[in-house]
């Protein structure tokens, strides 16, 4: 979130620290979890064969001097079956040798599953007994999928997180921060709707954007214009509280998202609603 400091705040954290630091502490070892590396969704492009190995890596919280078992489990809410889609090199469980902290789960695409546009979704999810699940990433999603096309979009894929945003309002970036795509709607059998939350990162309200594939190779995302509920525009500028934040398009630079590599690009211009808009470009780069 973008924080606006202050003298008092300033303050209140050294004296806080002069307090702390007449009291005793305890050093508290935590104990060793188990937990998953990487993008809480990641792409198994299965477009020769026979196909690469993927790995989805496990990693402990900690190093130990001797192997650890982490067990884990395999859901498919597109009906993936080991043997026909897929294969494992060590189903069920996977051990983390004496002296490191990760281990790799390797997974197998059969390339014959996945010639005729069929995608997968297989859900690993940590269990005990050894090496007891994280609170954080333990559960992680592997999409299985043949050689990518653009043209074809199941919106669906678009929901949930992108961890890795980053944005620009003319010249100056910021980020990464998350931002999410909450909900979809589909319009036609080339375009869609979808909604975007935490767009700035600074409490704002969501976000509607159009999304338009029916030129594959010229795909586009278009801010719906909105001049209320979105937040204060003394979020872009002190001297505009009270009043409203609004978007519209940004003349001659359409936004753009690519299923294939789970990106979206949202380009808008940004204003105070009947007051004007700012004259520079703001982008934000979605990605997983």
């Amino acid at each position: 979130m973008k924080l606006v400091s202050s003298i008092s705040s300033l303050a209140f954290a050294v004296l806080a620290i002069v307090v702390v630091s007449c009291e005793k502490t305890e050093v508290t070892i935590a104990p060793s979890q188990a937990h998953f590396v990487g993008d809480q969704t990641q792409i198994y492009s299965i477009e020769v064969d026979p196909a690469p190995v993927y790995n989805v890596v496990v990693g402990a919280t900690n190093v130990a001097d001797k192997d650890r078992v982490v067990t884990y489990t395999i859901t498919s809410p597109t009906g993936a079956v080991a043997g026909t889609h897929y294969t494992l090199g060590t189903p069920g469980s996977v051990v983390i040798p004496a002296g490191q902290s990760t281990a790799n789960i390797a997974v197998h695409g059969i390339y014959s599953a996945y010639t005729s546009g069929r995608k997968d979704t297989l859900i690993f999810t940590l269990q005990d007994p050894e090496l007891t699940p994280a609170e954080f990433e333990n559960t992680v999603k592997l999409v299985l999928r043949g050689a990518c096309f653009e043209g074809d979009v199941n919106l669906d894929e678009l929901l949930g997180d992108y961890n890795k945003t980053n944005e620009t309002f003319g010249t100056s970036p910021y980020g990464p921060y998350t931002t999410s795509v909450s909900s979809v709607n589909q319009l036609t059998p080339t375009s869609g709707t979808i909604v975007v939350e935490n767009i700035f990162d600074f409490g704002w309200g969501p976000i509607t954007f159009t999304l338009d594939w029916s030129d594959p190779n010229n795909r586009t995302a278009i801010v719906i214009a909105q001049s209320s509920g979105i937040a204060d525009a003394e979020t872009l500028d002190p001297s505009f509280a009270g009043e409203q934040v609004a978007v519209r398009p940004f003349a001659g630079q359409p936004g753009t998202f690519s299923v294939c590599k789970n990106t979206i690009t949202l380009k808008m211009q940004l204003g105070v609603a009947g007051v004007g808009y700012f004259s520079s470009l703001y982008t934000v780069n979605m990605a997983r």
